[in-house]
């Protein structure tokens, strides 16, 4: 398998969860009542899957081997490109964060925003998966060596293998911050 496959086995997964969320903007569009586990839900998994997981491996994994490559420049450019989609997703995400815990607060106020970003976001979403996949994929496993595939498989699944554990030990420090609070 090349190194493709995993991402784009994490791209159909992406998917469904930008589909939910298109749903759900188009559910508080229609009523305005914000369901916050389920947007927090939502935060989560963009977070810690969409970014820190699958997009951890392109920026630290194969954009890495791919930035010492001779790539063309439009290859180059590409990347480039993909990489400021992860910066905007990132960036959308922690909007989203923040107008949550406003609401949170008894803020009530910005449920346009809320559905600005997340319509946002499952606009960005497909488009950027279709370029992976169809245009920059591709091409980018064509500057790989058969060593160099391989190697970048057994990465991810290093990556994937440690990812659990920075989540949790993230989810513990952020618990005995606010027990902290409480005291």
């Amino acid at each position: 398998m090349l190194p493709a496959g995993p991402l784009m086995i994490e791209h159909r997964l992406i998917e469904q969860a930008v589909s939910l969320i298109e749903k759900e903007s188009e559910i508080i569009r229609s009523g305005g009542k914000l369901d916050l586990p389920l947007l927090t839900s939502m935060i989560d998994f963009m977070r810690i899957y969409a970014d820190r997981c699958h997009h951890g491996k392109e920026e630290e994994i194969l954009f890495s081997y791919l930035e010492g490559k001779d790539m063309d420049e439009e290859h180059r450019e590409m990347m480039s490109v993909l990489i400021d989609d992860h910066r905007r997703s990132r960036a959308l995400t922690a909007e989203l964060t923040e107008l949550l815990e406003s609401f949170r607060r008894g803020e009530q106020g910005a449920v346009d925003d809320v559905v600005r970003i997340l319509d946002t976001l499952s606009q960005i979403y497909p488009d950027h998966i279709r370029r992976e996949d169809k245009m920059f994929f591709p091409v980018a496993m064509k500057y790989l060596s058969k060593e160099e595939s391989d190697d970048m498989l057994a990465r991810f699944e290093e990556f994937d293998s440690t990812l659990i554990h920075e989540r949790y030990k993230a989810e513990v420090e952020r618990m005995m911050a606010q027990m902290g609070a409480r005291q």
